[in-house]
C-alpha cells in the first residue's frame, strides 16, 4: 500500500499550563495533505494544539516535527495600530528596497533585499484584492481598517508567504458575508495543508477530512463535516444498541445468578432433609453434602464471572455513547404577550454615521440584525443598552433588557459562576441560584470555579445564565455575535436555551444558518439605514452594498 506523507506529527505530547492543569497527555496526532477541520468540545484543547504546533507555546513533553514552513492564523488577532499594511504584509523592507533602487540608488544591500522578488507589490496587490482588500492600499496603517479586515490583512500576509502548512484558528469570527465567502475562496484554492478550527458548518464543509479531538485523543473521519456528521450518528446508533444489548445480558446473567442459587438451595434442603431421614447412609449424605458444596462454590463463580464481565461490557458500551448535555431550562418571566411594546426607536442616529431612523418592536419578536463589518451593528445594540448615547434621536425600552456583547465581559474573573449569577439577582438564595445553574449545566464543583478559569464555551454559557437568571427577568435579550469561537456543541446548547426564551430577541450575527435555527421572525439589515431584508438575500449577499470609509468603518471595534 502506498503510504501518503506526513507534515505535522505529535509523538507522546504533553502540555500542562503553569498552574498545573493538563491539557494533553501522551497525546499522539499525524496529519497529511489535504484540508483537515479539527473540531471538539470548547476546552478540548484546539486552540492549544494550533500554538504548539505554530511555535507559540512549548510542550511539557513529547515532540512536535512538521515539513516545511508553517504558517498561523490566531483566533484573537492583535495587530498594532500604527503598522503600515506592507508591514503587516511582511514585505515592507523588500518594498522600500525596490523603490530605493527605481529611484536611482544602486546600492548593493538594495538588491539584496530584494532578491529575485522584484514583482512583490504586484503579488502584494493582488493578495489583497483576491481577498477584497484592493481599496485598502499598502501604505495605510492598521489602524484604518476594521477587524474584519485585519484578519483578511493577516490571511494575505500567510498567502504572500506561501507556506507549506497553514493553520487557522476560527478565521471566520468577526467577518461579514462577503468576507467570508472571500476567506471561503481562498480555502478552496489553498492548495498546501491546512489544519483549521472553527465552528462554522460553511467552511467545515469544505475541508477533505474531520479531526475530532475528544478526551485527548484525536477520531478520524474522511469527508466534509456533514459526513462526518452522518458517521458520528451511525455509530451512536450503534453504541446505543450494544447499550441495549449490553443491559439485556446484564439482566439474563443475574436471573441466571439467582436461578443457580435457588437451584443450590433446594439442593442442599433435598440433602439435609435425606440425611435427618436416614434416606441414604449418613457416609453418602456427607459426600453429597461435600459436593453439593463444591458444585454451589463453582455455579457462584461461573455466574459472578459471567455477570462481572456482562457488566464491563455494559460500561464500555455506555462510555462509547457520547453524553454531550443539553441545556433544558424554562423561562416563564420572560414572557412578553403578542402585541405587547417592547422598544421603540424614534429618528435615532448613531455614532460614526449610521441611521437607525424610526423602529418598533412588539411581543417575543425574533429579529436578526444583520450587515457589514463596520455598519454599526454593534453600535446600535450599544445604545439600545444604554451604554453609549445617540446622536440624535431617542430609545424607549418598554421591558426589562440585557446585553450579551461579543467580548463576553460581563461577568467579574476573580467570582465563582455562582457568586456572579448573584450578582445580577441579589433577592435569590444560593440553592435557589445553583439549582437554575444546574439546568446550564454548572453542577456541584463546576459551580464553584472562577469566572477567569472558564473555557470560552463555559464563559459564553456563564454569562448567558446570568443575563437570563437576572432580576428583573429580561423581556428583551439582545446578543452580539454570539456564536464566535463557540463550538458546535456549545452552538447546539445556546440554540437550545434560546428555544426555552419567551422575551424578545435581538441578534446580530453573520452566521446565517444560526439565525435560520432560531425562528427570526424578521430580517434587518443595517447599511446607512436600518431597513427590512429576507433570509434568502442576506444569504445571497444581495443586499450588502460596498462599505464605506472612514469613522463608519470601525463602528463596530468601538
Amino acid at each position: 500500500m502506498a503510504t501518503h506523507p506526513t507534515f505535522i506529527t505529535c509523538s507522546s505530547l504533553s502540555f500542562s499550563w503553569p498552574d498545573g492543569t493538563g491539557v494533553l497527555d501522551d497525546f499522539r496526532l499525524a496529519v497529511g495533505p489535504g484540508r483537515t477541520g479539527l473540531i471538539g468540545l470548547n476546552g478540548s484543547g484546539k486552540s492549544t494544539l494550533l500554538k504548539l504546533i505554530a511555535g507559540e507555546l512549548a510542550p511539557t513533553e513529547g515532540t512536535i516535527r512538521t515539513v516545511g514552513e508553517v504558517g498561523y492564523l490566531p483566533q484573537n488577532l492583535v495587530l498594532d495600530t500604527a503598522l503600515r499594511v506592507d508591514e503587516a504584509l511582511g514585505i515592507a523592507r523588500v518594498r522600500a528596497a525596490l523603490h530605493a533602487i527605481e529611484s536611482g540608488d544602486p546600492a548593493e544591500e538594495h538588491f539584496a533585499a530584494v532578491g529575485d522578488d522584484w514583482d512583490v507589490e504586484e503579488r502584494a496587490l493582488a493578495a489583497l484584492d483576491q481577498l477584497g482588500l484592493g481599496h485598502i492600499g499598502l501604505d495605510r496603517t492598521i489602524g484604518e481598517v476594521s477587524g474584519g479586515e485585519s484578519v483578511l490583512l493577516r490571511l494575505a500576509a500567510l498567502l504572500l508567504a506561501r507556506p507549506d502548512v497553514l493553520l487557522l484558528d476560527e478565521p471566520t469570527n468577526n467577518l461579514d458575508l462577503p468576507a467570508r465567502r472571500r476567506l471561503y475562496a481562498a480555502v478552496d484554492a489553498w492548495s498546501g495543508v491546512m489544519v483549521v478550527v472553527s465552528h462554522d458548518r460553511e467552511l467545515l464543509e469544505r475541508v477533505d477530512q474531520i479531526a475530532d479531538l475528544r478526551d485527548g485523543e484525536v477520531s478520524w473521519y474522511g469527508g466534509a463535516y456533514s459526513a462526518y456528521e452522518r458517521a458520528l450518528a451511525a455509530e451512536q446508533e450503534s453504541a446505543e444498541r450494544m447499550v441495549r444489548v449490553a443491559e439485556a445480558d446484564v439482566q439474563r446473567q443475574k436471573r441466571e445468578l439467582s436461578d443457580a442459587h435457588m437451584k443450590l438451595a433446594r439442593r442442599k434442603r433435598y440433602a439435609q432433609k435425606s440425611a435427618q431421614n436416614k434416606v441414604v447412609p449418613k457416609i453418602v449424605a456427607n459426600n453429597r453434602r461435600s459436593e453439593a458444596q463444591v458444585s454451589a462454590g463453582k455455579h457462584r463463580a461461573l455466574h459472578s464471572e459471567r455477570l462481572d464481565a456482562a457488566r464491563e461490557r455494559l460500561d464500555a458500551a455506555v462510555e462509547a455513547v457520547r453524553d454531550d448535555d443539553e441545556i433544558r431550562i424554562e423561562l416563564p418571566r420572560t414572557t412578553v404577550p403578542p402585541g405587547r411594546g417592547v422598544l421603540t426607536l424614534t429618528d435615532l442616529e448613531l455614532r460614526h454615521g449610521a441611521w437607525a431612523g424610526t423602529f418598533e418592536l412588539r411581543g417575543p419578536e425574533r429579529i436578526a440584525l444583520v450587515g457589514r463589518n463596520g455598519s454599526g451593528k454593534t453600535t446600535l445594540l450599544r445604545t439600545i443598552a444604554g451604554e453609549l448615547p445617540p446622536v440624535a434621536g431617542e430609545v424607549e425600552a418598554h421591558v426589562p433588557l440585557r446585553f450579551l456583547p461579543q467580548r463576553l465581559d460581563v461577568l467579574d474573573d476573580e467570582l465563582s459562576v455562582v457568586d456572579n449569577v448573584a450578582r445580577f439577582a441579589p433577592t435569590a438564595t444560593a440553592n435557589t441560584i445553583r439549582a437554575r445553574l444546574a439546568r446550564f449545566l454548572f453542577k456541584g464543583a463546576r459551580a464553584d470555579q472562577p469566572a477567569g478559569t472558564l473555557s470560552g464555551g463555559e464563559r459564553f454559557r456563564a454569562t448567558l445564565a446570568a443575563l437570563l437568571l437576572a432580576e428583573p427577568a429580561p423581556q428583551l435579550l439582545m446578543l452580539d455575535e454570539p456564536t464566535n469561537s463557540l463550538d458546535m456543541a456549545s452552538v447546539g446548547k445556546l440554540t437550545a436555551a434560546l428555544e426555552a426564551y419567551e422575551g424578545a430577541l435581538i441578534v446580530a450575527s453573520h452566521d446565517v444558518p444560526f439565525l435560520e435555527s432560531l425562528g427570526i421572525t424578521r430580517w434587518l439589515l443595517l447599511d446607512g439605514t436600518l431597513r427590512p431584508t429576507t433570509a434568502e438575500a442576506v444569504r445571497d449577499g444581495l443586499l450588502l452594498s460596498e462599505p464605506g470609509r472612514g469613522e463608519a468603518r470601525r463602528a463596530d471595534q468601538e
